[in-house]
This record gives structure tokens, C-alpha cells and sequence, in this order.
């Protein structure tokens, strides 16, 4: 059976877990097959992974900034990247669950759909359609109302102080 998973919130260590889970994924002999969105690769997770054997990170190569800061052509041609992203990353779970167990995961997907640059329709397609050995993982805060209706996990991450709300800038290794 197919299981979704849903990390929100607005605390840190949304992707840190969905990341944990890849790992746990393909330390158990199956795969993980990882999407960003909102995010570049400049993260310390994204070479790492990338060394593991049995996990796969599409790549994001192209970034778009705060979202609050785009303007409407930015967000057309976002929008339109985020489509195709998701496409091939679709694309490549599937395929990987034709060999065996699964895990995708889509991070920042939840925001990506609240700012627009992402269909839901698009996501609950491919969720509703999902193979029994592929499992899926998003992230993001906010999720819609439709995602955690289909949700068997729903974990929440609350903030309770990070020192962002002091002016302390993402710190490398730590925040990305």
C-alpha cells in the first residue's frame, strides 16, 4: 500500500526529516528519489545525497528568489519551471518503483502550491494514481486542504525560538 506523508509547519527540520527518511529508504535497500522547490542545490544535504547509493536528486537548475519578491512574468516562468520539475521528477519515482520500493520526496512542494508556482491538480493527480511500493514525502508549510485529506502521516513541526527571530542569518550546515 501506498503511504503519504506530510511534514509541516513552521518549525525548522521539515526537510531534515524527509531527508532522514530517504536515507532510512535506501539504507534498507530501496530507493529515494528527491525534488526541491523554492530552493537551489547549494544545500549541504543536496552532494551528500547525491554520494548515497539508491537515492536520486533531481536537480534545480534555476532559482527565482522569494516569491513575495517576483514579479508576475518571474512567477509565469517559475510556474511554468515547477510544472516541468515535477514532471521529471514524477517521471523518475515511477520509474523507480517499477524496480522495487520507493520513497519520493517533494520538498517545499506544499509552499510552492500556496504561492501559486506549483497546481495542486497536478500533485493530487499523481498522488491519487501512486503504485502501492511508492511512497511520497512533502514538506512545506501550510499544506492544502486537499493534500492532508489524502495524508496517512501528518507530522508537525513547530517553532518555539530560532535564531532568525534575532537577525542571525541562515547559517551554512545548519539552515541549508
Amino acid at each position: 500500500m501506498s503511504y503519504t506523508h506530510i511534514y509541516c509547519g513552521d518549525g525548522k527540520g521539515k526537510t531534515t526529516a524527509a531527508i532522514g527518511l530517504a536515507v532510512r529508504m535506501a539504507g534498507c535497500g530501496g530507493r529515494a528519489v528527491l525534488v526541491r522547490f523554492l530552493k537551489n542545490d547549494d544545500s549541504g544535504e543536496v552532494e551528500a545525497l547525491r554520494q548515497i547509493k539508491g537515492i536520486t536528486v533531481i536537480p534545480c537548475r534555476k532559482t527565482f528568489g522569494f516569491t513575495w519578491q517576483m514579479t508576475e512574468e518571474q512567477k509565469r516562468e517559475a510556474a511554468d519551471f515547477y510544472r516541468d520539475l515535477f514532471k521529471e521528477a514524477s517521471d523518475t519515482a515511477l520509474r523507480c518503483a517499477n524496480e522495487g520500493q520507493t520513497l519520493f520526496v517533494m520538498d517545499e512542494v506544499c509552499a510552492a502550491v500556496r504561492s501559486g508556482l506549483l497546481e495542486k491538480e497536478q500533485i493530487l493527480e499523481f498522488l491519487d494514481s501512486c503504485p502501492e511500493n511508492l511512497e511520497v514525502v512533502m514538506t512545506g508549510r501550510d499544506p492544502v486542504p486537499e493534500f492532508t485529506e489524502r495524508a496517512d502521516y501528518i507530522s508537525e513541526i513547530r517553532k518555539i525560538r530560532h535564531p532568525f527571530d534575532d537577525g542571525v542569518a541562515a547559517r551554512k550546515g545548519i539552515e541549508y
